[in-house]
């Protein structure tokens, strides 16, 4: 069995998903996962986004916005 390369990517949880995410990595990151070339390992970096925002807590979204459609 041959090893693949490891893809290690994130995403901090504020606010809703938008075009943006879509064009600008939902996308690729797809296409990378369907290739069966890679290893892709996908977090949502939930401590990041807390304390980025502590002071600002309406930028940390509800949990149902934290969940892609």
């Amino acid at each position: 069995m041959e090893k693949k390369p490891v893809i290690l990517t994130g995403d901090r949880p504020t606010g809703k998903l938008h075009i943006g995410h879509y064009v600008g990595s939902l996308r690729e990151r797809v296409k990378l996962q369907n290739s069966g070339k890679y290893d892709p390992f996908i977090m949502i970096a939930d401590q990041q986004a807390l304390t980025d925002n502590a002071r600002d807590p309406e930028k940390n979204s509800s949990e149902s916005d934290r969940s892609c459609p």
